[in-house]
């Protein structure tokens, strides 16, 4: 092992001792859902937004106020509805009646963690000035222009039922988000846990075990995990197999697709696996790595044709085959 690789090592360990405080801490409101909690912490430490979906009443929205709570960061909560106006996440100018003058009145999105709660039941126009914040971690209320706090993190939520008075997002903004998630129902074990906890009179709330500045100390450290260069060869097969399923033998699957992933998606596979190997304590990045999170990145960014609906074929199979075919180094 080299010089180099071993101090990442020694690095990745000194930094990331607050991973199993935060999941173990987490787990003491959030019953289950590993995977979900796991995932969000991949966003946090790589910087990239997440957008869950799942029926409601899954605890997505006090999954991601407990993960405020376990970092002491500003969470805030936008629910988001068809008269919302951009102003509303945003800010805006008031007149300050005592001052004779206007003053920016901030929104909610200046906070650390931003939970945008069912963000396909807003126009477009609202959709469009979040993703905006997202994208460049600022906002201009009249003629001053606000750097986002750091770190920053928008958490969408969306319900794929009762689709009436929604407004899909488009594919190209759905783009920005790093991974979506599909949250799904606890079992009936964890289902009893679920009643159990809920139903006391002391609701259950988790503490702080870890602060900001560990965040921001652990994202220096993940941009340094070493990718080795036929990583980034098998994440761009992966890619590339999405566009041009043709020439790796993937035919069948050429009819299937209606647009492939965008070049977005390689770059956030290669984040988002950077924070899973920090989450395991390595300082470099293997192929497992790459498969535990390309579905998450990926299923959002592969848009399966009409005929793939009249087929029963999701996106999440399309994935399946690629990653059954593409050759792991």
């Amino acid at each position: 092992m080299s010089d180099g690789l071993q101090q990442i090592n020694r690095l990745v360990e000194a930094e990331s001792a607050f991973v199993d405080a935060v999941l173990n801490e987490a787990a003491t409101v959030i019953v289950g859902q590993r995977y979900v909690m796991e995932r969000l912490l991949i966003g946090i430490l790589s910087g990239g937004h997440i957008l869950l979906e799942g029926v409601p009443g899954l605890a997505k929205t006090l999954a991601i106020k407990t993960l405020a709570q376990v970092f002491a960061v500003e969470f805030k909560r936008i629910q988001f509805t068809p008269d919302l106006l951009p102003a509303d996440v945003l800010g805006t100018l008031i007149y300050d009646q005592s001052k004779g003058q206007f003053v920016p009145k901030l929104g909610p999105i200046f906070a650390n963690l931003v939970l945008a709660d069912e963000i396909n039941r807003a126009p477009a126009k609202v959709q469009s000035a979040l993703l905006e914040a997202m994208q460049e971690k600022q906002v201009t209320i009249g003629d001053t222009t606000y750097s986002l706090k750091e770190p920053f993190l928008v958490l969408a939520t969306q319900n794929p039922v009762d689709q009436e008075g929604t407004y899909a997002l488009p594919e190209a903004q759905v783009d920005r988000f790093l991974m979506k998630l599909h949250v799904t129902y606890p079992s009936k074990a964890e289902e009893r846990i679920i009643i159990d906890r809920m139903t006391t009179a002391l609701m259950p709330s988790a503490k702080s075990v870890a602060g900001p500045n560990d965040v921001l100390r652990a994202r220096q450290v993940v941009t340094q995990i070493y990718i080795d260069d036929k990583i980034k060869e098998y994440v761009l097969d992966i890619v590339s197999a999405t566009r041009n399923p043709k020439a790796y033998n993937l035919e069948a699957l050429g009819p299937l697709i209606q647009y492939g992933a965008s070049p977005r998606a390689s770059l956030s596979m290669i984040a988002a696996a950077r924070a899973h190997a920090f989450i395991q304590r390595r300082g470099y990045v293997t192929p497992e790595d790459i498969k535990a999170i390309a579905k998450d990145v990926l299923r959002h960014r592969v848009i399966p044709s009409f005929e793939a609906d009249a087929e029963g074929v999701s996106a999440e199979m399309i994935i399946d085959r690629i990653f059954a075919e593409v050759k792991v180094p």
